[in-house]
């Protein structure tokens, strides 16, 4: 079963046959309106978050999801004269003593401002299992669906009336927000190059006539309520209402890519997972709390060498990018920026050039939003088979992108069968990754 289909099905069973898609709801559109958007909404979006106490403000998050599972020997944590090294070649970078693959020469220039955690260790090594235990910070279990890390960013730190989704994704499904309520899924944008489709009215409808239509369609929604009380008939017309809302405001040029300068959408790179990292930046910017961002294909089981390069062909200048312009807008503070997949690659080449599955001891990436960036923390082994200093849980890791965030990670809520469930399961942060 696909990424995409699982998380579909997995989308499907958590918000019930009477929560249609945000799709669906856009089907219409409001195109025309956009004409007559107020063009400063960067500007906007600065004032409002410059009220008030800057330490007090939310932070947002960008995850930028590495599927398939990425080869930690050819990325982060090269080893070199290894059997099982492979043919790249490590280089410095402007953290002292940390060496990462050759192939990300402009990442290597903006490790000063990474935590590069190469102790990573879980018992997940299953695609959909993996996928979902680092979505979620659980392991699959019995009919029980956890909300995923985006939907407790929306829920803890998003603002309900906030015109755009708290819970962008971007070339991909992610995972969704289970009994956190069908207003913290994510919004997904398949394709960054055209931004939210369907935005227009219908042929002959105007304001005026798609403003009745809402009303029509509360007052229909109201007598289903009343006849039926269940929670998936209030969750649809909230769902309406917030697509209505998004549809009309001016915050939704955060997804036009295009109107960014020639040489920034250039150095983001040429390709989707440069213009859906663009994207996210924007997001951010207007307000939006979490925003992931997929890169297909690192499940590298034959030719592992050739198709990693091509993938850090599109990882390299739009993540080094993204963290140059954080940190040029004053936003990387206030950002936490996640590079994961579901697990890493046996040390081990296959016959085939390639490396199979392997969560015994892999690397992830944090940088900005209250992590100590500029260290490589934890190590494995010489030939990488073990974790051979600070293993990292998988419920320890949570508690860090939370605390990180400003969550309580002990933070519970209550399931659909009476059990509570924490952001967290019984994880404690990582003191050495914080600030």
């Amino acid at each position: 079963m696909s990424y995409e289909h699982h998380h579909e099905q997995a989308e499907r069973r958590c918000t019930g046959p009477l929560a249609p898609s945000r799709r669906a709801f856009l089907g219409g559109g409001l195109g025309g309106l956009l004409s007559l958007a107020i063009p400063q909404w960067q500007a906007r979006a600065a004032l409002a978050a410059a009220a008030g106490d800057p330490q007090a403000k939310p932070k947002s998050c960008i995850l930028l999801w590495m599927n398939g599972g990425p080869s930690q020997l050819d990325t982060f944590d090269p080893k070199p004269g290894s059997a099982n090294g492979g043919p790249f070649k490590s280089i410095k970078t402007s953290a002292s003593g940390v060496r990462i693959c050759e192939h990300l020469p402009q990442v290597a220039e903006q490790a000063k401002h990474l935590a590069i955690v190469r102790s990573m260790t879980s018992k997940e090594g299953n695609h959909d299992r993996g996928q979902y235990l680092m979505h979620t910070g659980y392991a699959p279990s019995g009919t029980l669906k956890h909300p995923s890390l985006g939907a407790w960013v929306s829920r803890e730190l998003g603002d309900p009336q906030f015109d755009l989704p708290n819970f962008v994704s971007i070339r991909g499904p992610s995972v969704g927000a289970s009994f956190l309520g069908v207003e913290h899924n994510p919004f997904t944008v398949q394709n960054p190059s055209q931004g939210v489709r369907n935005l227009a009215y219908p042929k002959d409808v105007d304001r005026t006539r798609f403003a009745a239509r809402l009303e029509a369609l509360k007052m229909l929604q109201q007598d289903f309520r009343t006849a039926t009380r269940t929670a998936a008939a209030t969750n649809h017309d909230e769902v309406y209402q917030k697509a209505a809302r998004m549809m009309h405001s001016p915050l939704v040029k955060a997804f036009e890519t295009a109107d960014e300068p020639e040489a920034v959408q250039k150095a983001y790179g040429d390709s989707d997972f440069g213009r859906g990292c663009l994207m996210a930046r924007r997001l951010i910017e207007a307000g939006v709390r979490f925003v992931e961002v997929t890169l297909d294909g690192w499940d590298t089981h034959i030719d592992n060498f050739t198709k990693t390069k091509l993938l850090m062909n599109d990882l390299d200048p739009a993540l080094a990018t993204l963290l140059r312009e954080l940190t040029e807008r004053d936003r990387l503070d206030d950002t936490l920026v996640v590079w994961m997949g579901e697990f890493g690659r046996t040390p081990k080449i296959g016959a085939a050039d390639g490396r199979d599955h392997f969560p015994t001891a892999w690397t992830t990436v944090l940088a900005g939003g209250g992590v100590r960036g500029g260290q490589a923390y934890g190590a494995t082994d010489d030939d990488g088979l073990k974790v051979a200093r600070d293993p990292v849980t998988v419920p320890d890791y949570f508690a860090t992108l939370a605390t990180a965030l400003g969550m309580d990670p002990t933070k519970e809520a209550m399931s659909p069968v009476g059990r509570p469930i924490a952001i967290s399961e019984n994880g404690a942060p990582v003191a050495g990754l914080l600030r």
